[in-house]
């Protein structure tokens, strides 16, 4: 009876075979297909069984399940994944630019790039520094010394996201052009021969970071390449990018400002952007410097003090008129220096660039630039073309306040920069100096200052307050510039051609003219830090006191009718001196053409008062005569 049942279940599936192979194909198709199987076999197993042992009838095994259909949905993912990445680097790369990019030849940078980050490891910072420097530029430097003069046995330790040991940037655009060493490149003739580094110390005169800790006589360590991402100023601790936390005592920011760029470069595409220099840093100067070839065409963007010490250095420096190279200089302004000096003396200025070699674009912009084979094609406002081989970009800079947003601190916004008192504090144990302060001027109000001479002397009197001085910012920073053999100045306060101005020349005799650009040079380069930039403060103090201009207390100045009209012959500007006011005060000066007075002009502006005739203060400038304070020097 059971033989017979189970030939009756092997015929009913011989009867009908449908109902096993559908069921086959449904378990197929999904993920009970292994289970499918597996029932399959073990019924087919039990028929061949059934079959052999009763001998009766039996159906052919039904043909195996079709193996799975493979899947290409992944592949085709990928595939689509890997077009889209391609076609966005090819579009990042600008081969939908039209011109193929030319290749840049970067071996020259080859020793830069060497450089690594130092320390190596985030590890070999010291986890506690007394006093911390954000910045590794002038500002730092002339505070560590000025805490080191306090404190001799300081530990200091500089944090820098540049790779290089602390540096001068004034002779990138000067001396370095005109007076470059044949030993190193980063080193400059002085006025007097002698040779002179950028950079204010050798290598073995900063300790290994990771010594300071130890060190039993101080010192000072500077970490490059690194970056602080923000402090907390409560708990006086520095955390870097990477997540390394430092702890200090006091600590200082000195950041700087950065360069600013103009949107139609930072748009355009990389092969564009590669021609572009931004120039503040010594990796910006060796890379031009690289990058002129012989017939080169640079367009300089700006007529400021940096877009035209540039244009004079680049028309006129030895190394790249041995190259013929060709500068244009591009500014909307109506002549350089617009913005410092008045309007007369600028394009007087202008006229004089030109006569050094100079290209001078005023009145016009750059409204579109793009690759025309392996020259920029620069389209002006007024639908002219401009082909050069390189653009730099020099229009101003920013104060590099990124600290602010992440660290709780406050920014100016007027002026940029972090806000501080009179002291240089921005909080309790926290100080700032140079580009990157927005200070209490005590005569002039709330001010930001970006020269040299501001740096070292707000760089010093921070180090002085992280020591416990409290003393508050009084002295007022000066400047200079050189643009050709006949333009050579210094000033001091506020320098703004908005100013109402009051102007005296008088002409330069043939000695002075050809005594003129050594005594620059010598002002610029020679002695120490903020002395060198102010070699007009020696043997002036007997001068002023002998011919003091200042109103008697009680008496009523006569307010000046009318400035004095700015001579027209050109002669007339060899030498002079503009004065700037602002409510009948003056508040700076511009030393045209005359040196060794700075320390007089400092007087008149610290007495912050009004004058009846400005053309006796002028005397005092000895315009018409030649102080026999120099003749006396020579002799010695």
């Amino acid at each position: 009876m059971l033989s017979v049942s189970r030939i009756a279940v092997g015929n009913v599936r011989c009867v009908h075979p449908s109902f096993v192979r559908a069921r086959k194909h449904v378990l197929a198709g999904g993920f009970t297909q292994t289970c499918g199987s597996r029932r399959w076999i073990s019924i087919k197993t039990t028929e061949q069984k059934a079959a052999a042992s009763t001998g009766g009838p039996s159906c052919l095994p039904p043909p195996p399940p079709p193996p799975p259909q493979p899947s290409y949905t992944g592949y085709i993912l990928g595939a689509i994944a890997l077009t889209a990445g391609g076609l966005g680097l090819a579009y990042y790369k600008g081969l939908f630019d039209g011109t193929p990019p030319t290749p840049i030849d970067d071996t020259k940078e080859d020793a830069a790039r060497k450089k690594r980050t130092y320390p190596a490891s985030p590890k070999d910072l010291p986890k506690h520094v007394p006093y911390l420097l954000i910045g590794g530029g002038t500002a730092s430097i002339a505070a560590f010394r000025s805490i080191r003069g306090h404190d001799p046995k300081a530990k200091v330790m500089m944090i820098t996201n540049e790779l290089e040991m602390p540096y001068m940037r004034p002779p990138l655009s000067k001396e370095l052009w005109f007076n470059p060493a044949e030993t190193e490149p980063l080193k400059f003739r002085q006025w007097n021969g002698s040779e002179r580094s950028i950079f204010y110390e050798s290598n073995d005169y900063y300790i290994d970071p990771s010594r300071l800790s130890e060190a039993p006589n101080g010192g000072v360590a500077v970490a490059r390449g690194y970056e602080v991402q923000r402090l907390d100023v409560v708990n006086r601790k520095a955390i870097l990018t990477d997540g390394t936390e430092i702890t200090y005592d006091k600590c200082l920011i000195a950041t700087g400002a950065r360069p600013k760029n103009l949107p139609i470069f930072e748009s355009a595409p990389r092969d564009v952007r590669e021609r572009v220099t931004l120039f503040k840093s010594v990796q910006d100067f060796e890379q031009l410097s690289a990058r002129l070839e012989d017939g080169s065409r640079v367009a300089i963007i700006g007529g400021g003090f940096l877009g035209s010490e540039l244009a004079c250095a680049l028309s006129k420096s030895e190394q790249t008129r041995k190259k013929k190279v060709e500068v244009f200089q591009l500014f909307h302004e109506a002549g350089n220096m617009a913005k410092v000096l008045p309007e007369y003396l600028s394009s007087w200025t202008t006229e004089r660039l030109r006569d050094e070699g100079v290209k001078v674009w005023p009145k016009t912009q750059v409204k579109a630039v793009e690759m025309q084979g392996t020259k920029l094609k620069l389209t002006l406002v007024d639908d002219s073309v401009l082909l050069v081989d390189r653009v730099i970009v020099a229009v101003g800079s920013e104060p590099n306040t990124d600290l602010a947003k992440t660290s709780g601190l406050e920014v100016d916004s007027k002026n940029g920069g972090f806000l501080v008192d009179a002291e240089l504090r921005a909080r309790s144990n926290v100080f700032v100096a140079g580009d990157a302060a927005c200070f209490y001027d005590t005569k002039f109000g709330r001010r930001r200052v970006e020269h040299h001479d501001h740096a070292i002397v707000s760089g010093r009197l921070a180090g002085e307050n992280m020591v416990g001085l409290n003393k508050p910012y009084t002295h007022q920073s000066m400047f200079w510039s050189d643009l050709g053999p006949r333009i050579s100045y210094e000033a001091i306060g506020l320098i703004d051609s908005a100013l109402p101005t009051v102007a005296v020349f008088a002409k330069r005799t043939a000695e002075e003219l050809s005594r003129a650009v050594p005594t620059v040079a010598a002002a610029a380069a020679g002695g120490n830090d903020s002395e060198k930039l102010q070699a007009a403060n020696a043997n002036v103090g007997s001068v002023v006191e002998a011919k003091n201009v200042s109103v008697a207390a009680g008496e009523q100045a006569k307010p000046m009718e009318k400035p004095v009209k700015a001579p027209a012959e050109e002669d007339s500007f060899d030498k002079g001196v503009i004065f700037y006011l602002r409510d009948k005060k003056v508040v700076g000066l511009v030393l045209w053409n005359v040196f060794n007075r700075m320390g007089t002009a400092r007087k008149i502006l610290d007495q912050h008062t009004e004058y009846d005739d400005l053309n006796e203060v002028a005397k005092l400038f000895n315009l018409h005569e030649r102080p026999a304070e120099e003749e006396d020097v020579e002799a010695e």
